[in-house]
């Protein structure tokens, strides 16, 4: 069974390195131009470099998303810029133009090229003509099922990526003009609003036809393959992709967690039982806000996939804190609070090395050592008692039901 890739998404430096922290083997992120996430944070061309630095402690790689649609006027710079990504150590862009990659090969031929979702690559003979075009790796389009994946592998030699958890477009492969027409935000060049997920009124010449209780929206729910990752493994799948470069912290750190542990499982030669595939699912909808499914992975898509009324999902757990550091000797770690929790919750304790545990909150001090009752002051720092051994970078969820 082939080694494969876990690729997570990072909207700014520290994401980038809880991913890594948490088990991606490389992590995509955007620069402050060129990509399809302009309303994330993003990276400068150093913090680009830090990325890296800490990447290579851990033997990960950096990608950087190049895949906004060019045009002539997107071009100005580009020649520098890649230039600097690839005398940084980048170990890829993600684009969606070809002629992009001709101008990658021509000035950065040390920049892998893979080609972006958006270029919606959905059967073998595309696959072979992007190789032949100078393609290191293939990202196929989310709207192609398991069995034309398993088809598509073996009929190629290049490299695929496969995306199997997070977002996905009500359009094909993110070609949306919804965005542009509705806001002025270009969502092919890094503007999209996601119009998709607002709240529509829908009227039948003056009669409101929606419900006042629950008006419509068009978005799909989001993208989750965990009965498909051995499958993928087995057909060599080059990569599994999450999607989320607009994520939190703490979704980044479970949801890569979480699919590590799975593909870990599979590797060791493990055949996952119902039971271990419930398991998973249970501890990615720690993370979600919305609900999920097979997407296009089953080969049909109905109205079941989408999110026509009420999109959102019923939060289990909290992200409450995130740990800053633990004190042995006296048995309490020292937390940065993230929500509102109180004496008497219960909490959940999870980290990259370790099994979730749970405690009730007992004891909380400030840094003055005043008994705390309630942790309600975002960012502050606190000690809370914990009856197990934690670490730094750790992270602490509030148990809802």
């Amino acid at each position: 069974m082939n080694k494969i890739e876990l690729l997570a998404p990072a909207k700014d430096l520290k994401k980038a390195y809880t991913a890594i922290r948490y088990g991606a083997d490389a992590v995509y992120v955007g620069g402050k131009k060129y990509s399809l996430r302009s309303r994330a944070s993003n990276f400068s061309l150093e913090d680009i470099k830090k990325a890296v630095e800490f990447a290579r402690e851990y033997h990960k790689k950096i990608y950087v998303t190049v895949n906004m649609v060019f045009h002539d006027e997107d071009l100005f710079g580009i020649v520098e810029y890649l230039k600097d990504l690839e005398a940084i150590g980048v170990s890829a862009i993600i684009i969606e133009s070809l002629g992009l990659m001709h101008i990658a090969k021509k000035y950065a031929p040390k920049l892998e090229c893979h080609i972006s979702t958006q270029l919606s690559v959905t059967n073998s003979e595309a696959v072979k003509e992007l190789a032949f075009l100078g393609a290191d790796r293939v990202v196929l389009a989310r709207e192609v099922a398991m069995k034309e994946i398993e088809v598509i592998a073996k009929r190629v030699k290049v490299p695929l990526e496969v995306f199997i958890h997070g977002g996905m477009c009500s359009n094909y492969s993110g070609r949306c003009t919804l965005s542009n027409r509705m806001t002025l935000r270009d969502a092919n060049r890094g503007g999209c609003a996601q119009s998709c997920r607002w709240k529509y009124d829908v009227y039948k010449g003056e009669k409101l036809i929606s419900s006042e209780d629950c008006p419509l929206s068009m978005s799909s729910k989001d993208l989750r393959a965990t009965e498909y990752i051995e499958r993928m493994i087995k057909a060599n799948i080059a990569s599994l992709k999450i999607e989320g470069r607009m994520k939190s912290d703490y979704y980044i750190a479970q949801i890569t967690k979480t699919y590590r542990k799975m593909i870990d499982e599979i590797s060791y030669g493990q055949t996952l039982s119902k039971e271990r595939i419930a398991y998973y699912n249970n501890e990615l909808d720690k993370a979600e806000n919305r609900p999920s499914d097979d997407g296009f992975l089953s080969g049909d898509c109905d109205h079941s996939k989408h999110l026509y009324g009420v999109n959102g999902a019923g939060v289990t757990h909290e992200f409450v804190a995130y740990v800053k550091d633990f004190d042995l000797k006296c048995g309490r770690a020292l937390i940065e609070v993230r929500n509102k929790f109180a004496k008497g919750d219960l909490i959940e304790v999870f980290g990259p090395d370790m099994n979730n545990e749970r405690f009730k909150v007992e004891e909380m001090y400030t840094l003055d050592e005043e008994l705390v009752e309630v942790a309600n002051q975002p960012m502050e720092l606190l000690w809370i008692r914990v009856p197990f051994l934690i670490k730094t970078h750790y992270m602490m969820r509030k148990v809802i039901r």
